[in-house]
């Protein structure tokens, strides 16, 4: 089945205020990864890559709003948890009270951690810059102004300590995808051009791949790195 036809399936069953509510997601959904894209094939992290582009300047309300339309989609649809990338931001209902940022949880001891360099640079370059998961995910190596600390289109810049990391992770490399897989791909499933390192013949480095590593890690998605 279609995402769009399970769409309208899935609206079909629900009153019509909710409906009205959850369309709303279903329709950037549809829009963003196709209305003929196989049902089946939706992951967590597919859903997660629409939310980043689409939400993720949104209040803590509306975020957590589409995340349950997802969650409920999918379990209507049996399929794995759709919303499993997504963490439920917290709604303050009274007055703020100071205290750590919830985004500061996971990195208590992420600095400590000896962790592979790739990972050192990726989450390191998420804290100090900001920038949306995919846009950092989206670099290639040339994209970047190492002496001025940021990309050449100015949508991604960091400080000293991603600026020590970055050196070490590049190497010889001139071109093609910053953040890279850790095995080449199969011939069958040999990716576009523009998502494959011609130095190396690895493959750029998937949100999916990087969202997994990070919540092994330290049990958060890759959202709470952005203070």
């Amino acid at each position: 089945m279609a995402l769009a036809d399970a769409a309208e399936e899935f609206l079909a069953t629900l009153a019509p205020a909710t409906a009205h509510s959850y369309g709303q997601t279903l329709t950037r959904l549809r829009r963003s990864l196709g209305g003929r894209t196989p049902l089946a094939s939706l992951t967590p992290g597919k859903v997660a890559q629409v939310f980043e582009t689409a939400w993720s300047t949104a209040a803590a309300k509306t975020w957590n709003r589409h995340r349950s339309a997802v969650k409920s989609f999918g379990e209507w649809a049996s399929l794995d948890d759709l919303a499993g990338a997504l963490e439920r931001r917290p709604e303050h209902t009274g007055p703020k009270q100071a205290g750590p940022k919830p985004s500061q949880r996971p990195l208590n001891d992420l600095w400590e951690r000896d962790l592979p360099l790739r990972e050192r640079t990726l989450y390191r370059l998420l804290y100090e810059s900001g920038a949306p998961i995919t846009t950092v995910l989206a670099l290639d190596v040339d994209d970047l102004d190492l002496d001025d600390r940021r990309s050449r289109d100015g949508k991604v810049a960091w400080r000293s300590a991603t600026a020590r990391l970055l050196p070490d992770l590049i190497g010889d490399r001139t071109r093609g995808p910053l953040f890279l897989s850790d095995r080449r791909p199969a011939p069958a499933r040999t990716p576009a051009p523009e998502n494959l390192c011609p130095d190396t013949g690895r493959r750029r480095l998937s949100y999916e791949r990087a969202e997994y590593l990070f919540k092994k890690s330290t049990g958060f998605t890759l959202h709470a790195l952005k203070g």
